[in-house]
């Protein structure tokens, strides 16, 4: 795969991910939810932490301010890491699943990094309130700012029989993480590697295979 064609795909997957974010941070309120299907809402939420919404301060004996921009800087070097990575093997001419698996991750994780870096200083807050796009009052600052999240796939939504050890009566819900264009970029450039490792790394592949044939 060329740059050209990596860069058309990771440009797609930015301007659909901060499209996205910005219509429902400029027409929903925080916590407000719409049904598409019974499977399928959209459900407005941000994310302040890292995955699953863990914060660093949670972990380590820092403030939220200071656990937050130590993420986002974390995430910064991240992303000159990929996007090193993607470079190099477009420049060595690496496998068409590779170059797409890793051109995915980098635009999923360029599109949180916009929110993290960028939303804190452009829009207001959404508690009790639709957002303003280029507010007078901004929520946050720089580097202070919160992913926006919104995918929610409850495809399981039942409860526990009562004659289940320890949960019976509770609810249950399966899937309960609620996402956005950037992590289900970032989610499935991760399978593509995991799922077509062998056509992604085809010479580390062919090593292993070879190295176990001798030492059978």
């Amino acid at each position: 795969m060329s740059l050209k064609k990596s860069l058309i795909i990771i440009a797609l997957i930015l301007v659909v991910d901060q499209i996205s974010k910005i219509y429902i941070k400029t027409s929903f309120i925080l916590g407000e939810a719409h049904e598409v299907f019974s499977w399928f809402k959209i459900l407005f939420i941000e994310n302040e932490g890292a995955a699953w919404g863990t914060k660093l301060s949670d972990l380590l004996p820092i403030s939220e301010p200071v656990g937050k921009l130590i993420l986002t800087i974390f995430r910064i070097f991240a992303v000159f890491g990929i996007g090193y990575w993607l470079w190099d093997i477009i420049k060595k001419q690496s496998p068409r699943t590779l170059i797409l698996a890793v051109s995915l991750i980098f635009a999923g994780a360029v599109g949180n990094i916009i929110d993290s870096v960028f939303y804190g200083i452009i829009f207001d807050h959404s508690n009790g309130q639709v957002a303003t796009l280029f507010a007078d009052r901004p929520y946050g600052s720089l580097f202070h700012g919160k992913v926006v999240d919104m995918l929610y796939f409850p495809l399981v939504d039942t409860t526990w029989p009562d004659w289940v050890p320890s949960v019976g009566g509770q609810r249950f819900r399966f899937f309960e993480p609620v996402f956005n264009i950037a992590d289900t970029a970032i989610s499935t450039g991760v399978g593509i590697l995991i799922v077509f490792n062998k056509k992604a790394f085809p010479k580390q592949a062919d090593k292993k295979e070879e190295n176990a044939d001798q030492n059978v």
